[in-house]
């Protein structure tokens, strides 16, 4: 199953300055700059009006040291990388910059104040970079929803040359119109040597300009920002070569999809192997001492969770009774990890004779796999829609997580019969146990396709990690918000 360049484990070839994304570019730069600079004054102001407020004394030299501070944040920033073009928009790259140069700024100051025995404020080390530190990360998440917005909107994109097979090239223009967070607009593809009939074929409306070959004059001819080269046999090393020189006068940047699809982050890394650079990649971790932190972290905010919302809970299961005949909870039989069965709790948001009826509406399934899912289902009751909008009637699930037979973040439960239809490749989901919320969750919920969701949850698989997991229950919130795809 092929999955979109942007959401890969891809290899960049930096090819020099910026071409036709120079000017937001630059802008968004700058931006960048003052938004940073200005969070660390913030900080110094609000650190030394505090001290005046509390009636402390501020030598000048201290006030002076405290703006020269805020007039460095913004080097500090650039040291740790954070002005890197790869890193905005999308991954948690940016925000971890921000921190180790808050850290390593902070660090600095403390140890060159030991070192020459200056008296500096404890202030700037306790109080004053900690907090710049905050409001810059802060004013980045914010700077990455506008940039995020202005991208749905058809702005500050890349354009890219795709150079693939037809189906690859398709796969890619659906997802990163599905996706424009990314950043990227597909506006031209070249097709392998002999798939190329001449003008006026198109993908999708992307038009096909030639074949390998002139992978360079139709870059120049689109004004491309990028070539995104999918896997396929026809490029092998001297012709990807070939192809990365025909563009780099222009400046224009080159990503290679690697043929693994789906495996990124610490599980690959480049060796140098007898003069050859090798893609390793690292076997994910299904048992072992991550997988307890994970099953611990899991029962602890379980438990936090449920003394919290004991009380909403309670509430939920009195509407549930009183608005229809039946029971407050409803328990289905899921498949865990590894094939194991077990009852689910959700609250029941149908009506009680509701799977007697699922027959009667087959044929008015809006799903195209294995799952059945209906926008407007006659099922569902009205207090059923409010929670299904908001997952408030999921949260029983916290007593499946408590009791081990789920995780926080995972793979969709399916039921039994979805998991008899699974094939050898979709029964990888199996592997860990399945989740409350998921990539499936944050991504689209009803509103993906099968095979979309799928692949969500195959990714999840191959790469998870507490890191991965904390970044998703993040923006689950959001999610459940919006209440988008929820039926």
């Amino acid at each position: 199953m092929r999955v979109g360049l942007a959401e890969r484990g891809v290899a960049l070839l930096d090819t020099g300055p910026l071409t036709a994304s120079s000017i937001w570019t630059r802008s968004y730069m700058r931006a960048l700059l003052a938004g940073d600079m200005a969070c660390a004054m913030i900080a110094c102001e609000a650190v030394m009006g505090f001290r005046l407020w509390v009636g402390a004394f501020i030598p000048w030299s201290e006030l002076l040291f405290g703006f020269g501070l805020g007039l460095v944040w913004p080097g500090a920033m650039a040291l740790a990388g954070v002005y890197r073009e790869k890193s905005h928009g999308e991954g948690s790259e940016e925000f971890r910059a921000v921190f180790d140069g808050g850290v390593g700024l902070t660090a600095v100051v403390a140890i060159g104040a030991y070192a020459t025995q200056t008296m500096i404020a404890r202030s700037y080390v306790m109080a004053m970079l900690p907090l710049a530190t905050v409001l810059t990360l802060v004013f980045r998440y914010r700077m990455r929803k506008r940039l995020h917005r202005r991208r749905s909107e058809g702005e500050y994109l890349r354009r890219v040359v795709a150079v693939g097979h037809r189906t690859a090239v398709l796969d890619l223009v659906m997802q990163f119109r599905r996706q424009p967070y990314h950043g990227m607009r597909v506006v031209a593809a070249c097709l392998p040597p002999g798939q190329f009939p001449g003008n006026g074929l198109d993908i999708d409306g992307v038009p096909v300009y030639g074949d390998f070959a002139d992978v360079g004059t139709v870059a120049d001819k689109v004004s491309a920002d990028a070539v995104a080269v999918l896997a396929c046999p026809e490029l092998d090393g001297a012709a990807l070569r070939r192809l990365a020189w025909s563009i780099e006068t222009k400046g224009t940047e080159l990503f290679v999809a690697p043929a693994l699809m789906d495996v990124a982050g610490p599980r690959t890394s480049i060796r140098p192997v007898a003069g050859m650079p090798l893609l390793h990649v690292e076997h994910p971790e299904f048992d072992g001492t991550r997988q307890i932190v994970k099953s611990l972290f899991d029962r602890l905010v379980a438990t936090a969770a449920l003394t919290v919302l004991a009380v909403p809970m309670l509430v939920i299961a009195v509407l549930v009774r009183t608005t229809s005949p039946g029971p407050a909870l409803f328990r289905q039989t899921r498949v865990g990890r590894d094939g194991r069965e077990f009852r689910v709790f959700k609250f029941r948001t149908m009506v009680q004779d509701a799977e007697n009826r699922k027959p009667d509406l087959a044929e008015d399934n809006e799903f195209d796999g294995v799952l059945f899912k209906m926008r407007n289902d006659p099922r569902i009751t009205r207090v059923g829609g409010f929670l299904r909008r908001y997952s408030l009637d999921e949260l029983p699930q916290l007593l499946n997580v408590l009791r081990g037979e789920m995780s926080l973040v995972g793979p969709r439960p399916p039921l039994p019969e979805e998991v008899a239809q699974y094939g050898t490749d979709v029964r990888r989901r199996l592997v860990v146990k399945p989740g409350m919320t998921g990539l499936w969750q944050v991504s689209g919920r009803s509103d993906l396709s099968w095979e979309e969701s799928v692949r969500l949850d195959l990714r999840y698989v191959e790469n998870w990690s507490l890191i991965l997991d904390l970044q998703i229950l993040w923006k689950t919130w959001s999610a459940v918000i919006r209440g988008g795809g929820a039926y």
